[in-house]
């Protein structure tokens, strides 16, 4: 890292006037300046050059399925698995490829058709499980992408490589990507936001590791800031006993000049960090409890996420937190719920899955919709990969019937943010084994989310010893066929 020239670059057009405050121009033009165009300075942020290009949206809601919901279950209809139900996958289509080492010592690898039918939604005539009847329901708001393929097949360097281009921890995540390059639109809560949710049968093992939202080697005030399902949503935000809202500010503006001090002479950005970090925390303390207050929201609202949104920590609560949180500007929406990986449990587990996750992702659609903020909000619902369109497991023994990982072939679905609706992209082959057509790889579908939003992918880069990284690294393409 370079740091005095770090914290020169992070300085805006603004900030480095600012510091001019001897100057008699400096003092002119602080006179000119309204609060309103300082305070909406410092909520936009981000870097001068950007957007690139006119965006068509504003802000992401990664809604990401740990543990790889199953595309044969779900989205991906194919007649041949039917046809082909408990008999060997044939080896042309299997291919020797890589498996983890779950079922790389199985020698019986017989078809499993999907566990409920799949049928064709809307005038789209999308193929939606009956295992997921509200998202069969906005259908046509919807484009799948069914070619979707990695490189890994395993959950946390899959997950790492689809949040940061990348399959080892150490670079930022997407959403730390999008806040360094276009800032935030909230000067009340932080402009990248995470929340994780997990089965409530806890059958399913991931772990949320917390480079999964990481700023890597981006200045820290970048990484997610996670919102926890119990006690305050963020650690140390209430004052302790004794101290009022009056007292901290105080506090606050004396540590701020300290470390002003330290500032100009280290020229650390990781000190501008915590001068930013402690005054979002101050706003915090107010814009957090109206955040999480759901007593203005009508019976209907939330009656349409399901039973669960009143729960926090559920996916239904955070659903719901997500809408709030667009409405109020944030730029980055991290959901993370485990529980889709189905080795031994498909028969149980995926139905209960599905019953949890199926409303809130569609009534979250809905919602934005009804409210005028889904044609600026992107929406992204998938897993780091699929299941294996064979059985883990034996063909005699359905309770413990199972899927594998599975990164040859799977799908995701987009939503508003000038993405086409109604459409399906891309497929996979009769057996929903390997990529048929039109392949999209993590670096293409992070290459067309930051187009969305104004962003040559190849423009946003981050020189960092001696070498300029970028999200999709040396790779990606914008898939245009989904764009509207």
């Amino acid at each position: 890292m370079q740091p005095i020239l770090d914290a020169h670059v992070l300085q805006t057009r603004r900030q480095l006037l600012g510091r001019s405050v001897n100057t008699l121009g400096a003092m002119a033009l602080a006179s000119l300046l309204n609060d309103d165009a300082k305070a909406d300075a410092t909520a936009t942020g981000g870097l001068a050059d950007m957007p690139h290009h006119f965006p068509k949206a504003k802000r992401v809601i990664y809604l990401l399925h740990n543990g790889a919901p199953s595309h044969v279950d779900l989205f991906d209809h194919k007649p041949k698995i039917l046809e082909w139900h408990g008999k060997q996958i044939p080896d042309e289509v299997q291919g020797g490829k890589r498996l983890s080492t779950m079922t790389s010592g199985q020698t019986e690898r017989p078809v499993l058709k999907p566990l409920e039918p799949l049928r064709q939604r809307g005038e789209s005539g999308a193929w939606v499980s009956d295992l997921l009847p509200q998202t069969a329901a906005i259908a046509d708001d919807l484009c799948f992408i069914k070619s979707m393929h990695t490189d890994q097949v395993n959950h946390a360097p899959a997950i790492t490589h689809l949040m940061s281009g990348f399959e080892r921890p150490g670079r930022p995540s997407m959403g730390a990507w999008l806040t360094y390059g276009l800032g935030s639109d909230s000067q009340e809560l932080p402009g990248f936001v995470v929340m994780t949710s997990r089965d409530k049968e806890a059958s399913c093992g991931q772990i949320f590791y917390d480079y999964y939202w990481g700023s890597g080697f981006l200045p820290s005030k970048y990484q997610g800031v996670k919102f926890r399902s119990v006690g305050d949503p963020v650690l140390y935000l209430s004052n302790p006993n004794g101290m009022n809202r009056d007292v901290r500010r105080g506090i606050l503006d004396d540590l701020a000049k300290l470390n002003e001090i330290k500032l100009q002479e280290f020229g650390d950005p990781e000190i501008a960090t915590r001068i930013a970090q402690y005054e979002m925390a101050y706003r915090m303390q107010a814009s957090v409890p109206e955040l999480t207050d759901l007593s203005t929201e009508p019976q209907h609202i939330l009656d349409m996420y399901g039973p669960d949104v009143t729960r926090p920590g559920s996916y239904a609560y955070n659903c719901l937190m997500a809408r709030r949180l667009a409405e109020r500007g944030v730029r980055f929406v991290q959901l993370m719920h485990a529980g889709w990986d189905q080795h031994r449990n498909l028969t149980t587990q995926l139905a209960i899955q599905c019953k949890d996750t199926d409303a809130p992702s569609a009534a979250l659609v809905t919602d934005l919709k009804q409210r005028g903020l889904l044609d600026d909000t992107l929406i992204i619902w998938g897993g780091e990969f699929g299941r294996t369109p064979f059985l883990q497991g034996k063909i005699d023994n359905r309770e413990r019937w199972g899927r594998d990982h599975h990164p040859y072939a799977f799908t995701v679905w987009l939503a508003g943010g000038g993405i086409k609706p109604g459409t399906t992209y891309g497929a996979s082959d009769e057996f929903a084994h390997n990529v048929a057509e039109n392949p999209v790889t993590p670096h293409d579908l992070q290459a067309t989310i930051l187009h969305q939003l104004g962003i040559d992918h190849e423009r946003l880069t981050y020189k960092f010893q001696g070498r300029r990284y970028r999200l999709t690294d040396i790779a990606g393409e914008v898939v245009q066929p989904a764009l509207a």
